[in-house]
């Protein structure tokens, strides 16, 4: 966090209550906007949603965290992956005559921004002007919602066939601060029930099964930094089958004043109806500290039994057997997935950039150049621009990331078994290429992006001829040998990672050659979740390349775009949780190969 605003506070709040199965997740920019209170600092209300039809949303602009640029070996360090276990590791060809000519730029990094661990001052931030959002409308569900609650589970368990891959311990994540939370906890928990006995209402106990569904989804949310609510929340195991009602609170400040998380739900009537609503008798919150601007994040958890569930108790840490106080779930052993730094969300001004944002279209043409269409609005986009060429040897282009410092990279894929990097310059161009693999890579299928929950870095997913399904963590420019077996079984023609069901952590769209695509749902580790694997669309065999999108159709959307036959490029949006309707954005798109 920048310690310049640590005098003041912000608080970012969000209400959800039972809503129809068809209904959406409610996905929230992160906004600021000034409002007068008693204490003189500023507010944010993020909209509120209850059964009573009480609900506003006031929002200004997004905020973010400090661009922080890691430093990097300017060596070309050169790795092979494992080879697959049918294939046996051919000898590195050369690479491509004098390699792919792009916009090269010297490096031209940006001055870091001052961050939690900077010494000394410097001047207060400007505060910026306000705007508004759309408001969010209440969401409700008739009774009938829950009289015929699905079969009780034991646990936190997925619905589907038993498999080896299991539904442990969710992530830690990078950002979190491993600080003890069940003392926020007990306050966030006695303040609520403080308020509802001056309102002559009964208190609600607390069961640690509802606990670790908050705490999981509170460190979901702040790993990502994105305001939004779990979809269906009340469906999940650990939510143990309510019939009276369910309702879910977030609330977001850049100190760590669990008691002032409370007060602000206070003061939003939609957030006050779910603090007061007699019909909720347990609850189970999770709170979760970050090194970012905003210090904590809390989420809690609202539900109404006629029959209150096993392990219920008084108060958090009560004597009910299991642990209280955020501990509902062990920290997870170490995997790939874990993070070698930590790293902000960072903050620059790409609009020199060759790729400007995450909703930009990149493609391969017939010539070996490569087009940037970079994304003007809601499915529309600028004329092609070439920023670069030399890549008619390519099998498959990535555009990503990498390395986390806000401009755009390219992660490609050689057909001579070579996989490189190609740093881009906010400025402008390109950085000259870095051998991330060198021989063996033309035989996988690869998808790039933020598959591990703890790890803001992107990472690659890669298939084998013998359906093995890979994890190689980023490891920067240095070695990517090291990988884990994720799943096996997986037959596939061309992969896509993407937000499928739109629940925060990233999911395998597998489209095999008969045209089906099967959802393989992620939760931000090293396993994929143990449930059956459904087919999310058919016909999709001319389909040569998907690529995953972002705010496409609005801030935070998600969707994939597809180059089919016959010159077409189609936009699915899949902000909802599934496939929307596609429409195709204009091209043309003749003798060109979409990245991914």
């Amino acid at each position: 966090m920048n310690k310049l605003v640590a005098p003041t506070f912000i608080g970012v709040l969000c209400a959800l209550v039972l809503a129809s199965s068809t209904a959406g997740p409610v996905p929230l920019p992160l906004v600021t906007a000034q409002h007068a209170s008693s204490s003189g600092a500023s507010r944010v209300s993020l909209g509120a949603a209850t059964g009573n039809g009480a609900g506003t949303s006031s929002a200004g602009n997004s905020a973010s965290g400090t661009a922080l640029t890691p430093a990097v070996d300017p060596d070309i360090r050169v790795a092979s992956p494992t080879p697959p276990l049918d294939v046996a590791t051919p000898a590195a060809p050369s690479a491509p005559a004098g390699g792919p000519a792009l916009d090269i730029k010297p490096v031209q990094e940006p001055s870091p921004a001052p961050s939690a661990d900077s010494a000394g001052a410097s001047a207060p931030a400007t505060a910026q002007p306000a705007a508004e959002v759309p408001s969010i409308p209440p969401l409700w569900a008739p009774d009938a919602e829950l009289a015929s609650p699905p079969p009780a589970t034991s646990g936190p368990t997925t619905s589907g066939p038993a498999t080896s891959e299991s539904l442990a311990a969710p992530p830690a994540t990078e950002a979190l601060v491993k600080d003890d939370n069940s003392a926020a906890i007990l306050t966030v928990f006695t303040r609520i029930n403080e308020y509802r006995a001056s309102k002559g209402l009964n208190p609600v106990k607390y069961n640690p099964t509802v606990a670790g569904l908050s705490q999981e989804w509170s460190d979901s949310i702040a790993s990502r930094e994105v305001i939004e609510h779990r979809a269906n929340f009340w469906t999940d195991p650990r939510a143990m089958n309510p019939n009276n009602g369910a309702g879910e609170v977030i609330a977001i400040r850049t100190d760590r004043d669990a008691a002032q998380l409370v007060e602000w739900w206070k003061g939003s009537p939609g957030h006050n109806a779910m603090l007061i609503d007699p019909r909720f008798n347990v609850m189970g919150a999770g709170i979760s500290y970050t090194n970012s601007t905003y210090q904590i994040w809390g989420v809690v958890n609202f539900f109404g039994y006629t029959t209150l569930p096993a392990g219920t108790v008084d108060s958090p840490g009560g004597s009910s057997g299991s642990s209280a106080g955020g501990s509902a779930f062990p920290a997870p052993a170490p995997t790939l997935c874990d993070a070698t730094g930590r790293h902000m969300p960072p903050t620059l001004d790409l609009s020199a950039a060759a790729i400007t944002g995450p909703g930009d279209l990149v493609t391969v043409n017939s010539s070996g150049q490569l087009l940037n269409r970079a994304s003007t609005g809601v499915r529309t986009y600028a004329a092609a621009k070439v920023i670069g060429s030399g890549f008619s040897g390519a099998k498959e282009v990535f555009v990503t990331d990498w390395d986390r410092d806000g401009a755009y990279d390219l992660v490609t894929q050689w057909t001579n078994g070579n996989l490189t990097l190609h740093r881009g310059i906010a400025t402008g161009g390109f950085q000259a290429a870095i051998t991330l693999g060198s021989g063996g890579w033309q035989s996988l299928t690869l998808a790039v992006g933020g598959w591990c929950a703890n790890n803001r870095m992107p990472q690659i997913l890669a298939l084998d001829g013998s359906g093995n399904l890979f994890l190689y963590p980023n490891k920067g420019t240095s070695d990517l040998s090291a990988r884990a077996l994720i799943t096996s079984g997986i037959n596939a023609s061309r992969l896509a990672m993407v937000d499928y069901d739109a629940d925060g952590f990233q999911d395998v769209l597998a489209l095999r050659t008969d045209g089906a695509v099967q959802l393989y749902r992620g939760w931000g580790t090293t396993t994929l979740r143990a449930e059956a694997r459904p087919t999310v669309a058919t016909g999709w065999q001319d389909v040569t390349g998907i690529r995953a999108l972002k705010n496409v159709t609005g801030l935070n959307s998600t969707g994939v775009a597809l180059r089919r036959a016959s010159d077409v490029v189609q936009y699915w949006d899949l902000s909802g949780g599934s496939l929307a309707s596609p429409s195709n954005i204009a091209g043309p798109w003749t003798g060109q190969r979409l990245a991914q």
